[in-house]
């Protein structure tokens, strides 16, 4: 394929990671080396900063600078919950971003997020081939929920897995100080797929971790719980529980009360509050002294405990997305293809056509659950641990993390 030079713009949507600025450093370091790429421009705050022309000039920061994306934590361009309109149905918001993409030479879009920001993606990759627009389109991975369709593993996931075992590996510890007895509900992120909550089993295997686990890959039973919880509480005077927050009846209503009519721009529903319901019905049937914690964004947002492994894979995923549109590629999503064996765990990138990955959740499969609906299988541990592996320690000022502070100079046509 001939060469295609031009600018490129480079995006982030959705919910942050520890990580995700690793991948757009990934990215932005790549592209910034390439001589078809002529200029690499920011979107500030996802697709609302390209419709809104607020597009930020990267060729204007420091690239010392920008090195510190990869101990920051959070969306450093801005991101943004926005969903396209199906293009057949109105095509208003393809035809500004096309215009934008003239207006600015662009030739090359990056977009970095979870299932949703793949289908933004994707949309805006079918348009521009419709449009006879010569613009190649790569969709970058992230998402702590793990559950995007064809990939091994998701960057963000690791290293939010890893907070989440140091968590409750720290919670047993301070559970168990007193000569009387405690029932500790850890609630944690995510909705319909169960990975986060099951990587709290990662601290069970190594022996400091809940006694319970339940994940919405399973329907959840409130009799079966407290008998579950009655049982482990009598053997052992204590017992931590992990539950995700999705977890659901069998009808699919969600366990949380704190289900409101509010939702993100995708529709999606607003949990949290599990943790201090299912709290309060223990402490009412059981009588003993009992805490709800919500580990909530520091799950996301935790950078000090992030995974190296994780943190190279992501920088690796965006420099793929850089590489292979240059190289002719469009249309794809890199994602990881690792194994595991005698040998030890080895990921390496495999492309992955966007309209596969859109839109598509990929779930905790039911054999890694136990047959009780209330843990995870070895199986689990031996896909897991690897991911966890190595720290990423970045530079301090006064004790503290030193963060990347970005110019973020609007870019001029």
């Amino acid at each position: 394929m001939s060469e295609l030079k031009g600018a490129c713009i480079i995006g982030q949507s959705g919910g942050p990671t520890s990580v995700i600025n690793t991948s757009v450093l990934g990215a932005i370091e790549t592209a910034l080396d390439c001589p078809s790429i002529t200029r690499v421009l920011g979107a500030a705050h996802g697709i609302r900063g390209v419709l809104d022309d607020q597009l930020l000039d990267i060729d204007k920061e420091d690239r010392e600078e920008l090195k510190l994306l990869r101990y920051t934590p959070s969306s450093a361009l801005g991101s943004c919950r926005y969903k396209l309109a199906d293009p057949d149905v109105d095509d208003t918001d393809y035809k500004r971003i096309l215009e934008i993409f003239k207006k600015y030479d662009v030739r090359y879009f990056f977009y970095n997020g979870g299932n949703d920001s793949m289908d933004t993606c994707n949309k805006i990759s079918k348009f521009m081939m419709k449009s006879g627009y010569d613009c190649r389109v790569m969709g970058i991975p992230k998402t702590i929920d793990n559950d995007l369709f064809g990939t091994d593993h998701c960057p963000g996931y690791a290293s939010a897995s890893k907070y989440i075992a140091t968590s409750c590996m720290e919670i047993y510890q301070d559970a168990r100080v007193y000569d009387t007895g405690m029932v500790c509900v850890v609630e944690i992120m995510g909705r319909h797929a169960g990975w986060l909550t099951a990587a709290a089993g990662l601290a069970t295997a190594q022996g400091a971790g809940p006694d319970l686990i339940y994940l919405p890959e399973t329907d959840f039973d409130m009799d079966k719980f407290m008998a579950d919880v009655k049982k482990v509480y009598a053997e052992k005077g204590n017992c931590l529980v992990a539950v995700s927050e999705g977890i659901h009846y069998a009808d699919g209503t969600f366990v949380s009360e704190a289900k409101t009519s509010a939702t993100d721009g995708f529709g999606h529903a607003q949990l949290g509050g599990l943790a201090a319901m299912l709290a309060d019905k223990i402490k009412s049937e059981l009588g003993v002294k009992v805490r709800g914690i919500e580990l909530s964004l520091l799950q996301r947002c935790a950078a000090h405990c992030a995974s190296k492994t994780d943190v190279d894979e992501s920088y690796m995923s965006g420099k793929a997305a850089v590489e292979n549109a240059v190289a002719g590629k469009t249309d794809y999503m890199p994602g990881f293809k690792c194994t595991r064996d005698e040998n030890g765990y080895k990921c390496e990138i495999e492309l992955l056509p966007l309209s596969q990955v859109a839109n598509t959740e990929k779930k905790v499969p039911r054999e890694w659950i136990n047959a009780e609906g209330n843990g995870v299988t070895q199986a689990f541990i031996d896909y897991a641990m690897p991911l966890i592996a190595g720290d990423n320690v970045g530079p301090k000022e006064n004790g503290l993390p030193r963060f990347a502070k970005l110019k973020k100079i609007k870019a001029e046509a």
